[in-house]
């Protein structure tokens, strides 16, 4: 019969080759854990069986909750491929269909931004047709744009 700690090495092994095709980065931390309870089991050549089920357990939960709890997925801005980031934002252009809170709007630059003189707005206020606007932030296809006030 094979020895527990290479019982224990090649079930990490295992796990770490179903991480990497999968990518899930879930396996990851049992297939640490078994190769963690392998290096123990080279330490404590003795443990039972029942410990070593109870380490690799308590090894894997706990890995894996304190990678949840320091995981944070941040939203990818991939929508502006090729673009530098943030260079749009505080762009004033001329609204040249009126926006509200309710309906979309449309707004003209005298340079182009990001390939294109008009876009569509969205605002949280009514902003009436000739009035300047700054681009605050860009959602989607549209740019989300404030009242222009001169400083």
């Amino acid at each position: 019969m094979m020895e527990s700690t290479w019982l224990w090495g090649i079930l990490g092994l295992i796990l770490l080759a179903a991480e990497m095709a999968t990518g899930t980065i879930y396996i990851l931390w049992f297939g640490v854990s078994a190769l963690c309870m392998s290096l123990a089991l080279l330490i404590f050549p003795e443990m039972h069986i029942g410990m070593q089920l109870l380490m690799f357990g308590a090894l894997s939960l706990s890995s894996l909750a304190i990678w949840k709890l320091h995981y944070r997925k941040e939203a990818v801005n991939d929508l502006r491929i090729g673009q530098s980031q943030g260079d749009e934002i505080g762009r004033v252009g001329t609204i040249i269909e009126s926006v509200s809170r309710k309906q979309n709007g449309r707004i003209r630059f005298a340079q182009g931004v990001m390939g294109s003189r008009e876009w569509a707005v969205i605002a949280d206020e009514e902003i009436e047709t000739g009035t300047e606007a700054v681009i605050t932030a860009i959602e989607g296809n549209a740019l989300r744009v404030k009242r222009h006030t001169s400083q």
